[in-house]
């Protein structure tokens, strides 16, 4: 039991640094980006280069978004003394933490000084980022059905991670903001959001995410079993193979893309409601106040919550929450309660509803073993992370976009901002969002069929299967046993 607690710690540490680099890139890489990056240059060229950054990591991440079954297929090819997953869990972890570091400043200069150079640094910096953080991603989540293959324990795993991942993401959220005008201070004796801050933000946030990657790699260990050893080798072919043939999967990819863009387009610009819209920049720590009391409160309620309705009921019914908050976020003016209502809403149910098609992605591994006789671990796990991905990649866009078509950019204060503004803020962050998830618990209400009932059915007759061929292959060979004399 110890053993168990200390990998399921591990695993938490881990998850808690990696969505601390998640959040940092996703969102408050692009706040940098529109507020500081390009400081001291005029309007209409800061204008053309957030558009032109915006660009690049939505163009660069998309594209990379085709690589991750094939660096899927790599890990679940890979075999050593280590397991297949960590020593791709420490190197992604590594390099691509130190290389988070380079994308909080303006290249030495070159931001606003040598703009074509800057372009060209900043393409390499950042696939070469985008890349490693993909090995580190995959094999992180990939992880949970080589820990265990019964579903409760995996439950476990996943809701320890998802208790770090709470505390990382949100924690962030909560303190970004003291982090990044404290640093300020010390360097310009100014109270601000300035690029000194932003700096030492980013290098506070590459330390905790390399730091807990190796925690995970030496606190966690792979289990041996008859069904995992069924895990053959992959071509190319094969891993594109596995993933169009687990019909489960495809189906809870597409619920699970729906709400994930949703989720991130609102998250990603809440900084630009407190600020622009409520005129309270300095109260958006409430945010991830609001978001880590929540999650510590929702994630150790999954397991009971699936024992008592299931996790596809956890699923619909945590969307229909989310769904609305919206109509208090739209009606909330310059409320600030009503926004932490609206808060409450949208963060309560976020933990529940990753944790539910988390899990059915888990199970499906075994769902596509059964179905097409192949098991692939990785390949199958590195679905979530691509639409992880996918989101994040749209969430940079949707932060450079709004900024820019709002006029939410630079300097700009809250009494900037025009009534059209709001508007155009308002239906791409909630009107939008809103319908996207309505789409995604239709899906999800409707496709998924791959409950807790029938995963473990799937796993019981996989154990028979391989144990008739274990008990056959046996025969076989003592039939051919030459008798001694």
């Amino acid at each position: 039991m110890k053993n168990k607690m200390i990998q399921r710690v591990s695993y938490a540490l881990g998850a808690f640094g990696h969505d601390t680099f998640y959040v940092t890139l996703s969102t408050y890489f692009m706040v940098f980006v529109t507020s500081e990056m390009f400081a001291g240059t005029d309007k209409a060229t800061t204008a053309r280069m957030i558009a032109t950054v915006t660009s690049l990591v939505v163009g660069i991440r998309l594209i990379e978004i085709v690589f991750d079954p094939l660096i899927g297929g790599i890990i679940d090819n890979t075999r050593t003394k280590y397991g297949k997953f960590k020593p791709w869990l420490v190197i992604g972890g590594l390099v691509s933490s130190f290389l988070l570091i380079f994308l909080f400043t303006n290249f030495f200069g070159l931001a606003t000084h040598n703009t074509t150079l800057f372009i060209i640094l900043f393409t390499i910096v950042f696939v070469l980022l985008d890349s490693f953080y993909s090995f580190k991603d995959i094999a992180f989540w990939s992880m949970i059905p080589a820990l265990s293959t019964e579903t409760k324990e995996r439950e476990k795993f996943a809701t320890f991670a998802r208790f770090g991942s709470s505390l990382g993401a949100n924690g962030t959220t909560l303190v970004v903001v003291p982090i990044v005008t404290f640093f300020t201070y010390l360097v310009t004796a100014h109270h601000v959001e300035g690029a000194s801050g932003w700096f030492w933000f980013g290098v506070i946030t590459a330390v905790i995410s390399g730091g807990t990657a190796i925690i995970t790699a030496l606190g966690t260990k792979e289990v041996d079993t008859a069904i995992r050893q069924q895990n053959e080798k992959a071509s190319i072919k094969d891993v594109f193979k596995a993933i169009a043939q687990n019909d489960q999967l495809m189906w809870l990819a597409l619920s699970y893309i729906a709400y994930a863009i949703a989720n991130v387009a609102t998250t990603a610009v809440l900084f630009y409601f407190f600020k622009y819209v409520l005129g309270q920049p300095t109260q958006f720590w409430i945010v991830g106040l609001v978001a880590a009391l929540l999650g510590l409160v929702a994630v150790p309620l999954f397991p009971a919550l699936t024992r008592l309705i299931s996790r596809r009921y956890v699923y619909i019914g945590g969307i229909a929450m989310m769904i609305s908050s919206y109509f208090f976020f739209s009606i909330a003016g310059t409320s600030l309660p009503i926004v932490i209502v609206g808060l409450v809403l949208f963060y309560f149910p976020q933990q529940l509803i990753f944790l539910s098609a988390l899990m059915t992605i888990t199970d499906s591994v075994e769902y596509g073993q059964w179905k097409n006789g192949i098991r692939n671990e990785a390949v199958t796990l590195s679905i979530r992370p691509l639409l992880d991905k996918i989101a994040g990649a749209l969430s940079n866009g949707i932060v450079g976009f709004v900024a820019i078509a709002a006029g939410m950019t630079g300097n700009a204060s809250a009494a900037d901002i025009t009534n059209h503004g709001i508007m155009t803020f308002k239906a791409y962050a909630f009107y939008v969002p809103a319908a996207l998830m309505f789409f995604s618990a239709i899906i999800f209400a409707w496709k998924i069929t791959l409950t807790e009932k029938k995963h473990a059915q799937i796993v019981k007759e996989l154990e028979n299967k391989l144990a008739s061929h274990e008990e056959l292959a046996s025969e076989l060979e003592d039939d051919f046993i030459i008798p001694q004399h």
